[in-house]
């Protein structure tokens, strides 16, 4: 596998990690990159740019995230609580009155941050076009019965964040997340991240494609736990009425749903920006700013709801829009923040050692929140530290 890109000395066990996913993991296109205490020390890409292609992938290629479209997203509300536009203890319908039907009235800024607000699901799952339309999303959250009492319990809203981010920030600001995003974080910190693809950067963007890991992965043989198989696999739970939100599931691959303001997951980028993102949130990027102040970067990696996840049916930590992790984690410090894709893509922050991570793939894998590749490359960058 041609590796390409740069390290700095020090650090070639992420390259070494790197080339292994390739070679022993299953990677078709893939890039990671690493910030430490605000600058570059690791940008590499290799492979293919389509997952079943081979054009090769290119120094400025991107790729859909998935849920690590959560963790950019989460700047946007977190940057109008620290200019004082949104109060994260407000009930969400002071500023959108029609949350509080189907039990939500007592649901908080902060809980539907945390995915506490009990909304995971829909009664009746979105098409594409509904999803993208920037109402009927907004509608359907505000009018769904909360499956339970708001800030009681959480469960991971994994297509629903979506809707809930994005009409939040356009009743306190009149201004949608990508915009946003696009105008005062993307531009001046120089980001190639997009939620809401321009038709000009539709060029750049590989095609993703599910993928099995091979039989020499090495991949500890471990089954799921019998719960979580059982929640995956019964239509009626409510980990997979979660999951299809949007029903049936979008065609990543489509300029529809790559041009639609999903906050949730429809996020596209290069891991390049988001290492340079997360950087951003806990210090000075050179050439660049900070996006948070110090206050705002320690309420980032603040819990706000941990246990047992009735979407996930296994134990999370999420802060305001973030997911946590704990000693046991392969990230740096409990103190990181941030957010994986499912199928492989992971971005974050560690404070504590200064580090802003990002890796994308275009060969989607089963996994949600551990996938071994992204893993293995955190491992390798914490052997370096």
């Amino acid at each position: 596998m041609n590796i390409q890109g740069v390290v700095t000395e020090g650090f070639e066990p992420v390259r070494e990690a790197f080339a292994r996913n390739f070679e022993v993991l299953g990677d078709r296109g893939a890039a990671v990159a690493v910030y430490r205490d605000g600058r570059k020390i690791v940008d590499l890409w290799g492979g293919t740019k389509d997952a079943n292609g081979s054009e090769p992938w290119a120094e400025d290629t991107a790729t859909i995230v998935r849920s690590a479209t959560k963790g950019v997203a989460a700047a946007v509300p977190l940057l109008l609580h620290q200019r004082g536009l949104l109060d994260l203890d407000a009930p969400v319908s002071s500023y959108w009155p029609e949350f509080k039907a189907g039990g939500k009235e007592r649901t908080l800024v902060r809980h539907l941050l945390a995915h506490q607000a009990g909304v995971p699901a829909l009664d009746r799952g979105l098409t594409m076009a509904e999803a993208a339309d920037g109402v009927t999303g907004a509608r359907a959250v505000a009018a769904q019965q909360a499956f339970w009492e708001p800030g009681s319990a959480h469960g991971y809203h994994a297509q629903t964040f979506s809707w809930l981010v994005s009409e939040l920030v356009l009743r306190a600001t009149g201004r949608t997340v990508g915009g946003i995003l696009a105008e005062e974080l993307a531009e001046p910190l120089g980001l190639d991240f997009w939620i809401g693809l321009p038709e000009g950067e539709a060029h750049r963007v590989g095609r993703v494609a599910p993928v099995e890991p091979p039989p020499s992965a090495g991949l500890l043989k471990t089954r799921p736990r019998r719960n979580v198989s059982e929640a995956y696999a019964d239509p009626e739970s409510l980990t997979r009425r979660a999951f299809a939100a949007i029903d049936p599931q979008p065609d990543e691959n489509d300029p529809v749903y790559q041009a639609a303001e999903l906050p949730g997951s429809a996020g596209i980028g290069t891991a390049r920006a988001l290492a340079r993102f997360y950087a951003a949130t806990i210090g000075v990027v050179e050439d660049g700013a900070r996006i948070f102040t110090p206050a705002t970067t320690a309420l980032a990696g603040t819990e706000f709801a941990a246990g047992p996840d009735r979407v996930l049916v296994v134990g999370t930590r999420f802060g305001p829009g973030y997911m946590l992790h704990g000693p046991a984690s392969p990230l740096l410090s409990p103190a990181s923040f941030g957010h994986p894709g499912r199928g492989g893509s992971l971005a974050f922050a560690d404070p504590e050692a200064g580090i802003g991570f990002g890796y994308v793939t275009n060969a989607h894998a089963k996994s949600v929140t551990a996938d071994p590749r992204a893993q293995a490359l955190v491992r390798a960058l914490r052997g370096c530290l």
